[in-house]
């Protein structure tokens, strides 16, 4: 049971950050593409702000796909944590713990299941327990 735990837990986060990064990358999903995201991170005081939208976008997408597959675990949880750290560095941070305020209540949530997961490992259902036992 704790494997189906794991696996429903992977592909959700996994795949929820696969569409953020869809939507920094490609404006899927209510997304601004690579030219908005950019700006908007420009706007924060990022600089090369349309460079980091890409990396974001693609450690989002990247991450995501590698930890909804449980592939790479490790990996995949440090492309989510960095992520997150830098979105409440940027952002979250100065409002505070709750989301209700904009603060980085989710993203501490979002961090402490990446590595969670990556502790305990991705489970039997997972490409990580084929390829490495």
């Amino acid at each position: 049971m704790i494997g189906l735990g794991l696996l429903i837990i992977r592909i959700v986060l996994g795949l929820t950050f696969v569409g953020h990064g869809a939507q920094k990358l490609f404006g899927w999903f209510g997304g601004y593409g690579i030219k908005g995201t950019g700006g908007y991170f420009s706007s924060i005081g990022m600089k090369h702000g349309t460079f980091m939208a890409i990396v974001a976008g693609l450690s989002e997408l990247i991450g995501g796909l590698l930890f909804a597959a449980g592939f790479l675990t490790p990996l995949a949880a440090l492309l989510i944590v960095i992520t997150m750290l830098v979105a409440v560095e940027k952002v979250h941070n100065k409002h505070g713990f709750w989301v209700t305020s904009g603060g980085y209540e989710y993203n501490l949530l979002i961090i402490a299941v990446a590595i969670g997961v990556a502790i305990m490992g991705p489970g039997i259902y997972a490409i990580d327990a084929l390829v490495f036992g």
